[in-house]
């Protein structure tokens, strides 16, 4: 097994939750794969590890002031910073999260982040009612857009006995990552993937029209999280207001049809399609050539089905994609979700209830459940660049698996 960890300086960063007995196993996985690893602590985690501890799995002395004496005399703070190639903070408190997306210099730890180059991952750990807070959420995605490298946290049963979204990632995870980090090659160089993203608008007459409120945000995350690891990404894009992400190939379309012949062009020739697009279900039959006037209390427009782009796709008999669909519903989600999965013959569905508040259409975050032949996971309410890292992962784990099997078969 590769060791990408060798040598490398690691700065670990602990802060004052219930989570940070198991960076101790952290650190010392980190010094099994001969990384270089010092510890910073705050005055809140020092109640939950001991300095001494610390000292004993690093190898190296801790710190913990950044009014130092001894330290300060070399300007300690600002060599640390240097001297590091990756900085963790495991676990991150709400109360951390927040003073580093201010960019607060008010204790040794949150001083280094500003002062380090290197780049920077947290790993959130704290009460799943906190973390499903929006001011939190909001912290988060703020981060992310900074670059901060964000892992977990998990769901299942708490400290405190809740049960939900808030547990810090597993040392082993938070040490794949980091060494993951240092890997330079792109995992999914030269894997073609189709998306769509957005909304379609269905013309009325020259000043009218039918849509929805997708904003893309969804989809356009998606093309970016696997152009991220190298994929040569095609993003079929619907009516939005978004700038296109970096390294994709973006064709932009107004309605259902357009998409459709857009998307079975684009299905043959990419291993992967994911219609994350809010498509239109009908048009108008006969769209008027001049602006429709007022006349009378009621009018009546003639709609008729558009292509349905996701089940064509999935339905392709030769040169098929391993096909994903959305589904956005607002009730019955998982019978729904199922029952597309089956009759339009997709790999995987991802479903999410816009109904509930603060996800779905137009927001920022979103929560979806997964559905596959043989197995289903749900991924909790984030921001939906997260979200779409997470689901990158999951669908390259089923595509490769399905791939696998057809070559044993």
């Amino acid at each position: 097994m590769d060791n990408y960890l060798q040598q490398k300086r690691i700065l670990v960063g602990i802060t004052g939750g219930i989570a940070a007995y198991k960076t101790i196993e952290l650190i010392r996985l980190l010094r099994k794969q001969d990384a270089e690893v010092r510890v910073v602590l705050t005055e809140a985690a020092a109640h939950f590890v001991s300095p001494l501890t610390l000292q004993a799995i690093s190898g190296n002395a801790v710190s913990q002031s950044l009014f130092d004496p001894q330290a300060e005399l070399a300007m300690g703070h600002i060599e640390l910073a240097k001297w590091a190639d990756a900085l963790i903070i495991a676990p991150a408190t709400a109360d951390f999260l927040a003073r580093l997306n201010l960019g607060l210099a008010s204790d040794l730890l949150t001083t280094l982040c500003l002062a380090t180059k290197a780049p920077i991952f947290i790993a959130p750990a704290m009460n799943q009612q906190m973390y499903a807070q929006s001011v939190v959420q909001q912290h988060l995605a703020s981060l992310r857009q900074r670059g901060i490298n964000i892992i977990g946290p998990n769901s299942g049963e708490q400290a405190c006995g809740d049960v939900g979204a808030g547990r810090m990632s597993e040392p082993a995870e938070i040490f794949a990552a980091l060494s993951a980090s240092f890997v330079t090659a792109k995992p999914l160089l030269g894997l073609k993937v189709a998306i769509t993203a957005g909304p379609t608008q269905e013309a009325i007459d020259p000043v009218r029209y039918i849509s929805n409120y997708s904003s893309g945000k969804m989809g356009y995350a998606i093309a970016e999280a696997f152009a991220k690891q190298g994929a040569i990404v095609t993003l079929i894009s619907g009516p939005v207001n978004l700038t296109p992400p970096q390294d994709v190939n973006v064709i932009k379309v107004t309605t259902a049809q357009q998409m459709w012949e857009q998307s079975m062009s684009a299905a043959v020739t990419h291993q992967i399609f994911i219609g994350c697009a809010a498509v239109a279900d009908y048009r108008v039959a006969d769209i008027a050539p001049q602006k429709i006037k007022k006349s009378g209390d009621e009018i009546t427009l003639k709609l008729v089905k558009n292509p349905d782009i996701i089940a064509d796709v999935g339905h392709l008999t030769a040169q098929r994609p391993f096909t994903v669909g959305f589904a956005a519903e607002t009730q019955d989600v998982e019978n729904y979700a199922k029952d597309k999965l089956v009759r339009k013959r997709l790999d995987l569905i991802c479903a999410n209830d816009v109904s509930i508040a603060g996800q779905g259409f137009s927001s920022d975050h979103n929560a979806l459940q997964l559905f596959w032949a043989d197995g289903n996971v749900s991924l909790p309410l984030t921001d939906k660049q997260h979200l779409a890292e997470q689901l990158v992962n999951l669908i390259i784990n089923l595509y490769q698996k399905t791939n696998h099997n057809d070559e044993k078969n």
